[in-house]
């Protein structure tokens, strides 16, 4: 669902020359099992619709394609709906045959399988509207579009809505895990600034829901991605947008303890909501480096509130007042698409020297040890967010998170690499290094042992229980009742 946070400008060009490129498509035959489940399919749907095949279809390539290589899968067939209707109507025909499909919005899951399968691949593009209503501050957003377009079209009306913060990421399943954003700290997560969804339950049903009219439904849907059904439509506030002032800045090996203790200082003494940093330590050919990202929520921030970052001699840097969409689309974080990857996450409730000093440490180990391994990009992003980012609805509002009471910030790392005999290896060092992390946090006093883990980031085989803690039996119970076949059973992702 989601890529690195950053990726620095001078790691682009390298990453081109030095990188794998990912295979060409390679005709394939349509797996004869599930084959005629997808011609029912076809007979089935409106001309709104469509159904592509393997071989020599490109648009069969591009529905089953991920940004991560890992997270895709040949499929028997892809349908692209066109109409919640015709959403429905595919998802009878999958249930009636037990036949395992998967949703994908952007294809941005990290995690295999979650939005990928060897039977029906539903992808969602074609939910690409954006309607804007003034009169009640909300935009209407289609499953399909990344969080570009989104913005792009709310920009000429100078609002815009809580959603991903570099370029490429797709709205569904963002907004579907929570939704970490530039605007978090003002506004809270995206989960918390929806007011409404169109989805078709496993029975094929279009319903609206919205606090009124499904409860138990819209709590759900906040933060429990595909288990009861497909989300088609996304209704989300939207707040005043100006121009905003920050970008990227790349800073090599020598300056990286400056980087730390500025990011101390700033998570320790910036309250200011409108700004936020992202600085990402990244281990690439052969060396680590840091792309970081600064954000003021105004054409010009305060005086003295970057200076310590804005001091540190760097290697490129783009900084400026700009649209929002265009500080989105400053970090080239698609550079390291076509590589197999995978995420994982530490919660933690601040960022300290010793927290710091350890995603170095890290970042240098497992760069010089995964090499071996065909790693490509080892990163870690840091994301210092004020900790009252929960206080911005009512507790139990949402799925996720399944506590309000104390502000988590996650952090994320992200490992790039080759080949697909290193798979194994490569998640054990994710796990490893979030172990690790986690230890170095408790040793310090910080109470996460319980935290939650953010579904986004967290490695596939997180247990449930560490991302949804007391909601786990309630989203269960939910999941039974409206999906009592478990037909959204037979899709990837995480399952109550």
């Amino acid at each position: 669902m989601r890529q690195s946070l950053a990726t620095a400008t001078y790691l682009a060009a390298l990453l081109a020359a030095a990188l794998p490129s990912a295979a060409e498509p390679q005709p394939i035959e349509a797996r004869d099992d599930y084959t005629s489940v997808c011609k029912e399919i076809k007979e089935a749907i409106s001309s709104a619709s469509g159904v592509h095949w393997p071989g020599l279809d490109s648009l069969y390539y591009k529905d089953i394609g991920h940004w991560a290589t890992s997270s895709s899968a040949h499929s028997a067939c892809s349908v692209e709906p066109g109409t919640a209707e015709d959403v429905g109507t595919i998802l009878q025909i999958l249930a009636k045959n037990k036949t395992p499909f998967a949703v994908k919005g952007a294809g941005h899951a990290s995690n295999p399988g979650f939005s990928s399968t060897p039977g029906v691949q539903i992808a969602m593009y074609r939910f690409s509207e954006v309607n804007y209503d003034p009169d009640n501050n909300v935009a209407e957003v289609g499953a399909g579009l990344i969080w570009d377009d989104v913005y792009a079209a709310l920009e000429p009306y100078a609002v815009n809505v809580v959603g991903g913060r570099v370029s490429g990421v797709g709205v569904a399943g963002f907004t579907l895990g929570g939704g970490y954003s530039w605007k978090t700290n003002q506004f809270g997560l995206t989960v918390d600034n929806l007011s409404g969804f169109e989805l078709v339950l496993p029975n094929g049903t279009i319903t609206s829901v919205t606090q009124d009219s499904y409860p138990d439904l819209f709590w759900g849907l906040k933060g429990g991605f595909n288990n009861f059904g497909i989300v088609t439509k996304f209704n989300l506030t939207t707040h005043p947008q100006t121009e905003v002032w920050g970008g990227l800045i790349t800073i090599t090996e020598d300056q990286l303890d400056k980087v730390s203790a500025a990011t101390v200082k700033f998570s320790q003494t910036v309250n200011d909501p409108k700004a936020q940093v992202l600085p990402t330590f990244n281990y690439l050919l052969g060396e680590p480096g840091v792309s970081l990202l600064l954000f003021y929520d105004y054409p010009t921030p305060p005086e003295g509130i970057f200076d310590d970052y804005l001091a540190i001699p760097h290697f490129t840097k783009d900084v400026k007042t700009r649209s929002f969409l265009d500080l989105v689309k400053s970090a080239p974080a698609n550079a390291t698409g076509g590589q197999r990857a995978i995420f994982h996450t530490v919660s933690l409730l601040e960022y300290t020297d010793n927290i710091m000093d350890a995603v170095l440490n890290e970042t240098k180990f497992w760069g010089e040890s995964l090499s071996w391994q065909t790693g490509t990009f080892i990163s870690y992003d840091v994301e210092p967010f004020l900790s009252t980012i929960f206080s911005h609805a009512p507790e139990d509002s949402t799925a996720y998170p399944p506590s309000r009471a104390t502000g988590l910030l996650p952090l994320n790392i992200y490992y790039a690499w080759g080949a697909e005999l290193a798979d194994s290896d490569m998640q054990a060092a994710a796990r490893a290094s979030a172990a690790q992390l986690t230890q170095v946090a408790l040793a310090e006093g910080q109470d996460i042992a319980d935290a939650p883990l953010y579904g986004n980031y967290a490695i596939f085989d997180t247990p449930m229980e560490k991302i949804y803690g007391a909601n786990l039996p309630k989203l269960q119970a939910l999941k039974a009742q409206y999906d009592p076949e478990n037909v959204m059973g037979l899709a990837g992702g995480w399952k109550f």
